[in-house]
């Protein structure tokens, strides 16, 4: 137990605005090719992913979806297109709070940059047998 007056005293869990913050500061950090990317996509931050989200990827449990992309990847867009959605990276905080907790040795700021880089990814036409070649982030 902390006394009064510690690291913990008078904090509350990070909020929707806290993890957009986070996020806000992943993408200034982003390396140049996903940098341009990023600008064409939305980032909204959520509490929790919703029943159609959980369903179209075949969840039951919201607190096993930290973040989603929804769009079109760039590898299957084409100039012929007509304008629809804008492509939208959601993030949800209660299961990334919930992971960190439960990881306990990753700093928020990580996990946040992680989820958000993952579904960028998805955006640029990866899978996640693609992503896991490449990020073994969970080691």
């Amino acid at each position: 137990m902390v006394a009064e007056g510690g690291v913990w005293a008078g904090r509350c869990a990070p909020s929707l605005g806290d993890i957009e913050a986070l996020a806000d500061a992943a993408l200034a950090t982003l390396p140049a090719p996903f940098e341009a990317a990023a600008r064409g996509v939305a980032v909204q931050v959520a509490e929790m992913a919703d029943e159609a989200m959980l369903e179209g990827v075949g969840l039951a449990d919201p607190l096993e979806l930290t973040g989603l992309y929804e769009g079109v990847p760039l590898t299957e867009k084409s100039g012929f297109d007509t304008p629809g959605q804008p492509d939208v990276i959601w993030l949800f905080r209660a299961a990334i709070l919930d992971e960190w907790c439960a990881r306990g040795d990753v700093a928020l700021d990580a996990l946040v940059t992680h989820v958000l880089v993952h579904e960028l990814a998805h955006h640029l036409g990866w899978s996640d047998d693609d992503i896991a070649t490449i990020d073994r982030w969970w080691e």
